[in-house]
């Protein structure tokens, strides 16, 4: 299977997916903990992904969506964007309604 195969799978078969830098508990990178804090702060579930495993992987994603930096976010097989869109879409309500609306159940925490 190709790096690109294994991305489309990923993105196809998870709701939301974040290429990051690092993982959800342990981010390399300011900008990837920046959309974990959002992730984690609306509740949604989603799965880390980390590029720096993996020099394919990392350049792979880049390819996939032809977008030059990571962290980047799927929702249902879409691309919504890197750190600077996914920060601005939480800060205008935009992300959870994107979320809500492609059936993405938010857990929020009490």
């Amino acid at each position: 299977m190709s790096i690109q195969d294994w991305i489309k799978n990923e993105v196809d078969t998870n709701d939301v997916v974040l290429f990051m830098k690092g993982t959800p508990n342990f981010p390399q990178c300011g900008f990837s903990g920046q959309v974990i804090q959002i992730l984690d702060y609306i509740g949604a579930p989603y799965k880390g992904i980390n590029v720096l495993e993996d020099d394919e992987l990392r350049q792979g994603i880049k390819d996939f969506t032809n977008w030059p930096t990571i962290p980047q976010l799927y929702v249902k097989g879409e691309f919504v964007g890197g750190c600077d869109i996914i920060r601005e879409m939480f800060q205008n309500q935009e992300l959870q309604g994107l979320l809500s609306d492609k059936g993405v159940d938010l857990q929020k925490s009490a």
